[in-house]
C-alpha cells in the first residue's frame, strides 16, 4: 500500500472569504523537515515556542482550501479558533500520530446530521483526489449558521476545549 500524504478535512466553522463565501473543505499534506524548519526563519518568529508559528507551518501544509487560489498565513490568521484547533490536532495526527484517527477527529467535530462525504463509503480515509473536496459552501444567513452551531456534536475521542500550551525543555 503507498503511504498517504494527504488527507481531506472539513472544517467544523469554515473561513470567511472577502467575498463572504464560505470554504470548509480542504486538503493538508504531510509536513517536511523544511515546513518545520523555513518559518523559524521568518523574521516574526522569535524562536520555536513562538504562537505565531503554528500559523506559518499550518499554512505551509494546507495544499486547499475551498476555491481559494492559495492558502497563506493571512487566511489562517483568518480562522475561527475552533479551526484553527481542528487543524492543529489533524495536523498532529498525520504526522505523528495514527493517520487512521483523522477520520475519528473529522467525526467529532462535525454534527452528526451532517454527511462526512470527504470520507470513503467503507469508512476509510484514503487518499481522495483533491477536486473532490475543492467545493465551496455558499455564506448561509446568519441565523441558519447560529442553528447549525448548536446542534449536537457526535461523541469524541478527544475533545479540545481550548489550545493547550507545550512547555519548552527549558522550563521545569
Amino acid at each position: 500500500m503507498a503511504l498517504q500524504t494527504e488527507f481531506a478535512f472539513t472544517l467544523p466553522k469554515g473561513f470567511v472569504g472577502n467575498d463572504g463565501t464560505l470554504h470548509r473543505r480542504g486538503v493538508m499534506r504531510l509536513s517536511t523537515a523544511r515546513d518545520e524548519i523555513e518559518p523559524l526563519r521568518d523574521a516574526r518568529i522569535t524562536g520555536p515556542d513562538d504562537p505565531y508559528l503554528t500559523i506559518l507551518v499550518i499554512a505551509r501544509v494546507i495544499k486547499e482550501l475551498g476555491s481559494l487560489p492559495d492558502v497563506t498565513a493571512r487566511e489562517v490568521e483568518g480562522l475561527f479558533a475552533a479551526d484553527l484547533a481542528f487543524l492543529q490536532d489533524l495536523y498532529g495526527i498525520i504526522n505523528f500520530g495514527d493517520p487512521a484517527d483523522a477520520e475519528a477527529l473529522q467525526r467529532a467535530v462535525l454534527p452528526t446530521d451532517e454527511p462526512t462525504s470527504d470520507l470513503d463509503d467503507d469508512g476509510g480515509n484514503d487518499y481522495i483526489e483533491a477536486s473532490v473536496v475543492a467545493e465551496d459552501e455558499p455564506s448561509a444567513p446568519a441565523a441558519a449558521r447560529d442553528a447549525k452551531a448548536e446542534k449536537p456534536v457526535s461523541s469524541a475521542p478527544r475533545k479540545r476545549g481550548r489550545i493547550e500550551e507545550i512547555p519548552s525543555n527549558n522550563e521545569s
